[in-house]
């Protein structure tokens, strides 16, 4: 079993990725093999709704110049997957709203490449509006006919300056607890 995360941050060692090591080293202890791709910083382009995909019906999206068609090919091909993301004015970056909407309209084109997969959103906050970017991730897991999973708190860690969710101790545990859960709904998928 395989859960692939995606680092929506541009920070390529702060708060966001730390989140997501801290739920994939719970997730490895488990005997889940992890990945962490790097999405924010990069290039990438939004979906222009042109629907190639659907008409191609390749796993594809035909925009290249970025890394987005191997990125989706990790997440079709993982058992689970984690897309974490820091709060930007209440929001996701745009690196990670890219990743969801052409992940989910490639997805949805061709069979729902997703569905029934474990689905957990991470988000990184200084103060206020993690709530909206969880359910912003969340909701390609419920349009997808994915399974979300959750923790003992919503999946998120406090913090400003790089490492500084490392001290915030309810964070940290709730990302523990989320690679508990989603390693349980694994192994439980996988029966």
């Amino acid at each position: 079993m395989k859960v692939v995360a995606f680092n929506g941050s541009p920070r390529r060692d702060g708060n966001t990725v730390r989140l997501l090591r801290m739920v994939c080293e719970t997730l490895e202890e488990e005997g889940i093999e992890t990945e962490i791709v790097q999405v924010g910083g990069k290039s990438v382009h939004g979906c222009t709704a042109c629907m190639k995909c659907a008409e191609n019906k390749d796993r594809r999206c035909v925009l290249t110049g970025d890394s987005m068609n191997e990125w989706m090919e990790k997440m079709f091909a993982a058992d689970g997957i984690i897309i974490g993301s820091p709060t930007y004015f209440a929001d996701l970056t745009p690196e990670t709203k890219a990743l969801i909407d052409r992940a989910g309209f490639v997805s949805s084109a061709n069979g729902n490449l997703l569905s029934r997969k474990a689905g957990a959103a991470v988000v990184a906050v200084r103060r206020a509006g993690a709530i909206h970017v969880y359910d912003s991730i969340n909701h390609l897991f419920g349009i997808s006919g994915m399974v979300t999973v959750g923790s003992s708190y919503w999946n998120l860690g406090i913090g400003l300056t790089p490492g500084e969710v490392d001290k915030d101790l309810e964070g940290r545990q709730t990302m523990a607890d989320l690679g508990k859960n989603m390693a349980w709904l694994l192994k439980k998928i996988g029966e």
